[in-house]
């Protein structure tokens, strides 16, 4: 019982690896990002979008910041707080703002709710009664971009800015009570990128070198095999037992179509219907395979060490003999698990949440598996489409970003999508979080842990193998992922366009050149990005190529079969 209870909780984690490789991410920039005004503006409305603090004071007592964004219209609030001013804040009667207020917000600053007239009517309705400044408080979580639209005539000379439904209800809040509120705005520059990347890149690149390297971490010493040598041939050693248990999902050319098919559908499902409760469902399923990950990594790793700590077994119901170790850490891993889930807003939140990602993802890699290089190709060429689309080409079609909007899960009522390894932007005034997509680990470290399996089973050494070549060439594409994050001003990016071909490689294959220069062109009218999307020499194919390997990478799988098959003489088919 001990080993099916085992076997269904990889099984679980099996199942799962469909759903999780949906959420390629890109590399984000932190919770809201400043953003230029539109080319077609009028030039009274040439602002850029800017994110703005709102300092506050009630009663005199300095209280948590609140968060805004500045319109691309009205005078420009200062870098940093020392240059601003403190003024009471007084809500417009009517509390839309669209008419002259009779309460006085003459040197205060005006608080104003979103609707029932444009923003612009709201800017002129209270810089008509005098006030220092106008805070726009949105209906609905977010930052919503205040634009002029067609008004020419607009001539705003006092501050506007708009803040999340949340920030308004504190507000309300204190207002409410009679107590005295001041505000004061300002908005500090952040960088585009954090020295948090750094962090963020050694724990993807020691990711996937930790899974494609865990046989070897976790595999039994030589002491242990000799040992097992010596042992009755019928008793079979622990790590056999683990052997037979282990469930691999063999990834097929077919699988890698449907693939796309299923997660545009997915992804699109998200987008249009995405809810609290539908990032709820996520994030069980996130807890129940950071669960087995967890358990899979910590079990193996003890074992690794002390062997005899499975043998201690007792009999529970339904379950019958399990393993008491195994219980326990299975037990720890449910506690982490549900304590990450139940503060997974605070502000440590994170750590946990990387914590479960990268074991679920270690044990995904030991248990999905590219049989070849073709296999590769089809696999991350569909995922470099997919990435690519609904990343830079999907604001064609649904006027967003598809993949960011999901990402940033800003139609879910507060919840995020936990498919994300982040960490906190260190030097940002804002706070926020870079962030990567699982896919963006899963997809590049499948094809270097079967590079890994490859040079082991030919007996290839550290330079003349693959694996090392490839787990570089995953770094410099993450590296060229962040380049981009920087020379686009934060715009997220689809970090497949940068990882596919510095790992598996296009030049090498011309309908693949072709296909990676199609998807360029749209891109190519930007001059920083025709810089980064040269045909990059693939690793994988490049050194097979250079080797004269490429055939027998190509049909690996398929040629150890036929290989097989010829050593077997007929008499031991008796």
């Amino acid at each position: 019982m001990a080993a099916t209870f085992q076997r269904s909780l990889s099984l679980a984690i099996a199942l799962q690896l469909g759903i999780l490789l949906l959420f390629l991410s890109s590399i984000a920039f932190g919770d809201d990002v400043s953003r230029a005004a539109p080319d077609d503006e009028p030039a009274a409305c040439g602002n850029d979008f800017r994110l703005v603090k709102v300092k506050r004071w009630v009663d005199g007592v300095e209280k948590e910041a609140i968060g805004g964004l500045t319109a691309d219209f009205g005078s420009a609030l200062p870098a940093h707080a020392e240059e601003g001013h403190r003024f009471s804040a007084v809500f417009a009667d009517p509390l839309n703002g669209c008419s002259l207020s009779s309460s006085n917000v003459s040197g205060s600053i005006a608080l104003t709710v979103r609707g029932d007239c444009i923003f612009t009517t709201k800017a002129k309705v209270a810089q008509a009664g005098q006030a220092a400044a106008l805070i726009v408080i949105n209906d609905e979580e977010g930052l919503v971009q205040m634009a002029c639209g067609n008004d020419t005539t607009l001539n705003i000379s006092i501050p506007v800015i708009t803040i999340s439904k949340s920030g308004g209800d504190e507000l309300k809040k204190s207002i409410a009570n009679g107590r005295k509120v001041e505000l004061l705005l300002y908005s500090p520059d952040r960088p585009i990128l954090d020295y948090s990347v750094i962090f963020l890149w050694l724990m993807a690149v020691g990711t996937v070198v930790s899974a494609s390297l865990w046989s070897e971490i976790t595999g039994p010493k030589q002491t242990d095999e000799h040992y097992n040598e010596l042992s009755p041939q019928g008793s079979g050693s622990a790590a056999d037992k683990d052997d037979e248990e282990k469930e691999i999902f063999h990834i097929n050319a077919k699988s890698a179509i449907v693939f796309v098919i299923t997660a545009s559908t997915f992804l699109l499902l998200l987008y249009f219907f995405m809810s609290s409760w539908f990032i709820w469902f996520l994030i069980i399923l996130f807890c129940i395979g950071g669960i087995e990950g967890m358990h899979n990594c910590m079990v193996s790793l003890v074992l690794s060490k002390f062997r005899g700590s499975e043998q201690k077994k007792m009999n529970l119901p339904l379950l019958g003999e399990v393993s008491i170790f195994s219980l326990a850490v299975l037990i720890f891993c449910v506690v982490f698990a549900v304590a990450w889930a139940a503060t997974r807003k605070e502000p440590y939140s994170w750590i946990g949440q990387d914590i479960l990602g990268i074991c679920m993802m270690i044990t995904v890699l030991q248990l999905a598996q590219l049989p070849n290089i073709k296999v590769a190709t089809v696999l991350l060429c569909c995922a470099f489409v997919y990435d690519i689309f609904w990343v830079f080409l999907s604001p064609l079609i649904f006027q967003d970003s598809v993949m960011i909007a999901v990402a940033e899960g800003d139609k879910a009522g507060g919840e995020s999508i936990p498919m994300l390894l982040r960490v906190p932007r260190i030097a940002d005034p804002y706070y926020g979080y870079n962030m990567i997509g699982f896919g963006d680990i899963l997809f590049p470290g499948l094809l270097v842990s079967f590079a890994f399996r490859f040079d082991k089973a030919n007996t290839k050494g550290i330079l003349n193998g693959y694996f090392l070549w490839l787990s570089i060439g995953y770094g410099v594409g993450l590296l060229f992922t962040y380049l981009a994050l920087y020379l686009m001003d934060g715009h997220g990016q689809p970090a497949l366009l940068y990882l596919v071909p510095c790992t598996l490689g296009t030049n090498s294959f011309p309908f693949l050149t072709l296909l990676y220069t199609l998807l360029c062109i749209p891109f190519c009218f930007v001059p920083r990005i025709i810089w980064l999307s040269p045909q990059i020499p693939g690793t994988c194919v490049l050194l097979g190529w250079i080797r004269g390997e490429t055939k027998h990478l190509w049909n690996y799988d398929t040629d150890d079969a036929r290989e097989s098959n010829e050593q077997i003489e007929p008499g031991e088919l008796a």
